[in-house]
């Protein structure tokens, strides 16, 4: 059998296992969605945001709420900031790319909305600015991070700092901990 699909296979499984393994971080991500749950409940938002395969990662998880997880169900006021790409591009060529996120949390955020952030190595600066802004607005912010968290860990109300340096298997476990966050949630809100 080839060896990389091998390797990857059990160092997916070894992250999770880890994640798994880490008490403190399993709270967290029930702290999470009982914040996310909360905010619903108040008819607040939550905004994602992330670059590249993150920006993928908080288009599906915002979908997952905004549409459906598991049931049929009243939808969520969920969505992640880099989906109008023209939007993006004009501020991206105006303010520069590290504004693009921050600009729509000053447009579309409000005290008590919920930011999560998603950067595998916490120091993108798009994510950092937006991050800031939320906070400014008191907004919740919630990391999706890896294991050191990077200067995003020092703006988070919540930091889930999966444990692992690796990008790809840090993704993986963003995305099983936002399916975990849309389940709790369905359930919380919907009796799922």
């Amino acid at each position: 059998m080839n060896t990389i699909i091998e390797k990857s296979i059990r160092e997916s499984i070894a992250v999770k296992q880890a994640l798994l393994a880490d008490v403190q971080l399993l709270e967290k991500i029930e702290q999470t969605a009982e914040l996310l749950a909360q905010t619903f409940r108040a008819r607040g938002k939550v905004l994602f945001c992330g670059n590249g395969g993150s920006a993928a990662d908080a288009q599906h998880i915002a979908a997952e709420l905004s549409g459906r997880f598991y049931t049929d169900r009243a939808p969520l006021f969920a969505e992640a900031l880099h989906v109008n790409s023209s939007y993006l591009t004009a501020v991206a060529n105006d303010y520069g790319y590290e504004q693009v996120f921050a600009r729509m949390v000053e447009a579309a955020g409000r005290p008590g909305d919920v930011l999560v952030a998603i950067s595998t190595s916490g120091n993108s600066a798009s994510i950092l600015r937006a991050a800031e802004k939320a906070a400014g607005l008191d907004m919740a912010v919630v990391g999706l991070t890896g294991s050191s968290g990077g200067k995003l860990a020092g703006l988070c109300r919540v930091l889930l700092n999966v444990p692992s340096a690796d990008t790809p298997r840090i993704q993986e476990a963003h995305i099983l901990i936002g399916h975990i966050l849309c389940q709790i949630v369905e359930q919380e809100l919907f009796g799922a």
